[in-house]
């Protein structure tokens, strides 16, 4: 009988009436775990023992909560091959893919582990005689942290570490598909010495869990990652309950390709950025924008690297893309497919494969326009469009005609035209010569428009969420 996963509340592995099969979408008789589908009740459970936990962990020493950041990641670190053929099984990204953000993940709890100890202020002299003045930064008090499916476990880590190291109490809820780091990340800060109550893990449906939590006034803050129309939604009950958030939402990335450009650096560029991670990523590059005198050679290159491009288990270190994350997942992706040719696109690739699990093999939709839906909508799967343009001028007004803007990028040899994107790009980041998908955690993450609301994620930046400033005058005379 396979043994029930469940939430982790107030210290304690806590069962609940649902549970859920986790199963691999690289093979559907691939079992990974039964796991507890929590309730509303189990959240108020959850916000009841982070309220109660959450003055001590604030009120101790800096160094106690970076000795606990810096041991869980000690912890992750050792887990690394562990936590990474639990992701490439759970979600379908490649072994060594899945290695790499369980290796992110510990890297940000060692970064966080840091900033526990910085928590800077200021004292400033007044405009009045005798009187002091001093800003400080405190925790919010409770917050909750709803995390997507396509990094299980290096989004909840860069959520839940600045979150703690603010002192902060926290609650957990992972994508519904993806529950299996999220439980082993819950068992490694239990054995880092997390006291109980201060990080809590409530698995289940968005819909009940989510909802619970976004509405509950014990919450100060919400930090969302998922789709633009939960988003929404998420922002307008936040906004009714006078709530902190923070949303990280969808993007349709432009890479341009000039005339300029090293076509056999910007196919590399593409071929990562549009396919790998199965394109499930917020910022893969989904739009190629490409100037007309560089087109035809850099769409046959591409094309050719893209057919070679080795579809298939993720496990197997052969492998360079993986499965789509689940069926439902795999049949918008086909969807999109068929809108494109209906929308006049010559598409290439696209299919589901002939084999178990929720396979696709990756797809360029050519001759697109921007104004199509595959170039304004989020497909979330292993698909770009390309576009051609007549010049740079042409290139950056379509790059910047969306209303997205997480990630955009140029492939260019002209320092002049690299100097022009970065200025005119309406993104949050800009990557040049490199692909859109990609970054550093010692920086900030976000974008504008439709991508992002509230403070930004990663680097020192994402402390500004997980605390209020409060500033204090005192009478000195």
């Amino acid at each position: 009988m396979t043994e029930l996963k469940c939430n982790y509340i107030n210290g304690l592995w806590q069962p609940t009436e649902g549970a859920a099969e986790n199963r691999s979408p690289a093979n559907p008789d691939d079992l990974i775990g039964l796991y507890a589908r929590g309730t509303a009740a189990d959240v108020v459970k959850a916000i009841e023992a982070a309220q109660a936990a959450q003055l001590g962990w604030a009120a101790a020493s800096p160094q106690l909560r970076s000795n606990v950041l810096r041991r869980a990641g000690d912890l992750l670190l050792a887990k690394v091959e562990e936590m990474g053929r639990l992701l490439a099984r759970e979600e379908g990204k490649t072994l060594a893919e899945a290695k790499g953000e369980a290796l992110r993940a510990a890297q940000l709890f060692h970064f966080y582990a840091g900033e526990a100890l910085r928590n800077p202020g200021e004292k400033l002299a007044s405009l009045r005689d005798s009187v002091e003045a001093e800003v400080t930064r405190e925790p919010l008090g409770v917050v909750g942290l709803i995390t997507p499916w396509n990094f299980p476990i290096a989004i909840p880590a860069w959520k839940t570490a600045p979150a703690l190291a603010a002192g902060n109490a926290v609650i957990l809820k992972p994508a519904d598909q993806t529950p299996a780091c999220a439980h082993l990340l819950a068992q490694i800060l239990a054995e880092a010495g997390c006291p109980a109550g201060v990080f809590n893990l409530v698995m289940g449906r968005g819909s009940e869990i989510g909802a619970a939590l976004v509405n509950h006034p014990g919450v100060a803050a919400i930090s969302f990652t998922g789709s633009e129309r939960v988003g929404r939604g998420i922002a307008l009950d936040c906004a009714r309950g006078m709530k902190k958030v923070q949303l990280e939402m969808g993007g349709k990335n432009p890479m341009i390709v000039t005339a300029q450009a090293d076509l056999d650096l910007a196919v590399a560029a593409c071929l990562n950025g549009a396919f790998f991670s199965t394109g499930q990523r917020c910022t893969a590059s989904s739009r190629l924008i490409v100037e007309a005198p560089v087109h035809d050679a850099f769409v046959e290159k591409l094309a050719a690297a893209m057919t070679a491009l080795r579809v298939g288990d993720p496990l197997d270190p052969a492998t360079q893309i993986g499965p789509v994350v689940s069926e439902g997942q795999l049949a918008g992706n086909l969807d999109y497919v068929r809108i494109a040719a209906d929308e006049g696109c010559e598409v290439l690739g696209g299919q589901r494969l002939n084999r178990p699990g929720s396979f696709q093999s990756p797809a360029l939709f050519l001759g697109a326009r921007n104004s199509m839906r595959v170039a304004q909508e989020e497909i979330f799967g292993p698909c770009a469009a390309v576009i051609a343009v007549a010049d740079f001028e042409e290139a950056v007004a379509v790059a910047n005609d969306t209303q997205f803007g997480l990630s955009s990028g140029i492939c260019t040899g002209s320092l002049r035209e690299a100097t022009e994107f970065r200025r005119r790009s309406k993104a949050g980041m800009v990557m040049v010569n490199l692909p859109t998908a990609g970054v550093d955690y010692h920086v900030p993450f976000g974008g504008r428009g439709a991508s992002s609301l509230g403070g930004r994620e990663q680097g020192r930046m994402a402390m500004d969420f997980y605390t209020a400033v409060k500033t204090a005058y005192t009478f000195a005379g």
